[in-house]
């Protein structure tokens, strides 16, 4: 018998044992998986992940500048916005992507149209960046502004000539205009701005006109449109100005060429923006928020300004002096967003009537 109560007080004194072997296992277990978690959350809490198309070597800075005032790391993706949208898309919830930024709002809204975006309520945002330069809906928000305007040889145009878009049409100019191809998206924004405000008719009408006064079948880039004006190839051309602040330190292109900012007797001269938006499954949205707020920063516009000879939209951030040399100038304030939502409408008007 006392044996019997001998084997039954070890199988119970190693069942004690055992069961205080197993909470302690669990209890370590669940103690590591806490600090893996809680390491995790701060690794996560110190960085953001940003896929851009923006493909301005300066804009390093723009990301050390947030880093230094926040400690948040930046991770950059580089690549082409369609491709990264692509990407983005193809990720789904596992995507480590928190913001995209690209340059033209059609890109922007047809990124939105794609469903990637998540609307973003900031007051920062609300106050500081104008209203027809971001989403209707918070989804994406313009940070600089381009404007894409007449530019014209100096030795061959007087700038009274000169007014308005829609006078690049009349037969005076007839030979005498070179652009980019209607594959280019800055065109494209720029045709979709004004059916947005004149409608298809009377944009298919100003674009017959214009290809009859091309002075040679579209081809190149902006770059090369500006070089062969200051060449004499052709007297007019459109451009956006901060391609032409890049020549500050090449006489030969930059004092030949002249910039001429149209329609400031009417809707202004057209703008297009580089913007960004936070991504629906970004692992990081409160620091994707703060480095959008930090893009509407005093520090950050500057650097948008002086970096790359973009215009600021934050009014009284000061403007690169190569850029404020050109003129200050009106601009267009129909919402951007239209320039995605007309972009269809746009290129069939544009291959309907010759421009290729």
């Amino acid at each position: 018998m006392s044996n019997q109560i001998s084997k039954f007080s070890r199988r119970f004194f190693l069942g004690i044992v055992t069961a205080a072997l197993i909470v302690s296992c669990n209890q370590t277990q669940d103690n590591l998986s806490q600090s893996e978690q809680q390491a995790e959350a701060a690794t996560q809490s110190g960085r953001v992940n940003i896929y851009s198309s923006r493909h301005y070597n300066t804009d390093d800075e723009l990301y050390d500048g947030f880093t230094e005032q926040t400690g948040i790391k930046v991770n950059l993706i580089e690549g082409k916005a369609d491709e990264l949208i692509e990407r983005i898309k193809s990720e789904g919830a596992n995507s480590p992507a928190d913001i995209l930024i690209t340059v033209d709002a059609g890109r922007l809204w047809r990124a939105a149209q794609a469903g990637i975006f998540a609307p973003v309520e900031s007051e920062v945002l609300e106050e500081k960046i104008p209203a027809n330069l971001q989403d209707p809906d918070n989804q994406w928000f313009g940070y600089s502004k381009r404007a894409r305007v007449i530019m014209y040889n100096k030795d061959q145009v007087d700038p009274s000539q000169l007014a308005t878009y829609e006078d690049l049409a009349d037969p005076k100019w007839k030979g005498k205009v070179i652009i980019r191809s209607s594959g280019n998206i800055y065109n494209q924004s720029l045709v979709a701005g004004m059916i947005e405000e004149q409608g298809e008719e009377a944009t298919a009408k100003w674009i017959e006109g214009l290809v009859a006064n091309f002075a040679r079948p579209p081809q190149g880039n902006d770059t090369s449109q500006i070089e062969d004006v200051a060449a004499g190839v052709a007297d007019l051309t459109l451009a956006n100005t901060y391609y032409l602040a890049r020549y500050q330190d090449n006489p030969e292109v930059f004092e030949k060429v002249g910039i001429f900012y149209p329609n400031q007797d009417g809707r202004g001269a057209h703008v297009n923006i580089s913007g960004a938006g936070v991504l629906k499954n970004a692992p990081n949205k409160e620091n994707a928020i703060a480095f959008l707020e930090y893009l509407a920063s005093p520090e950050a516009q500057e650097f948008f300004a002086l970096g790359n000879n973009e215009y600021p939209v934050v009014e009284g951030t000061p403007v690169n002096p190569v850029v404020e040399s050109f003129g200050e100038f009106e601009d267009n304030t129909v919402n951007v967003s239209a320039y995605g939502k007309n972009n269809a409408d746009a290129v069939k008007i544009m291959d309907r009537s010759g421009w290729k």
